[in-house]
């Protein structure tokens, strides 16, 4: 399956200078667990880092550091992972597990971002597809059992 038929177009963003106050407030305004860092917000989004809500626990929080004042450029991670949006998900979970991290952003042929990809985007795919394939071998079962008869 490839990259654009997985992940979610609609990312929540950031620039680097925003506070972790701020991505924070992002978050949960949109129920989400991450913020995709762009050089720039309103014109060409290309990806700096992602900032994730463990980002902000564990080094905001747990640090002690003033969320208000504290710039996600420095949580940030980079260099970022990304994904092209013709890559196959394959690929994609295989550089997941390489770098140990959980969402992706994906960008179009020109670098531009054009979603993110979770690790539950990908189980949710694979976990359907082995569904189907289940559902395929019972129905093919029944059909050679009321073949027999």
């Amino acid at each position: 399956m490839l990259m654009k038929d997985v992940f979610t177009s609609d990312v929540v963003c950031c620039g680097a200078q925003a506070s972790a106050l701020e991505a924070a407030t992002m978050m949960r305004q949109h129920h989400v667990g991450d913020v995709v860092v762009v050089g720039d917000e309103d014109k060409e989004r290309i990806p700096l880092g992602i900032v994730t809500d463990r980002d902000l626990a564990v080094k905001v929080i747990a640090g002690g550091l003033d969320p208000a004042t504290t710039r996600v450029a420095i949580l940030m991670h980079t260099p970022v992972v990304i994904a092209q949006a013709s890559e196959d998900s394959v690929l994609v979970l295989e550089r997941m597990r390489m770098h140990g991290v959980r969402r992706v952003p994906v960008v179009n042929g020109q670098g531009l971002l054009v979603g993110i990809v979770t690790l539950h985007d990908i189980l949710r795919t694979i976990v359907t597809d082995a569904a189907a394939l289940v559902e395929v071998m019972d129905r093919a079962a029944q059909s050679e059992r009321h073949g027999l008869r």
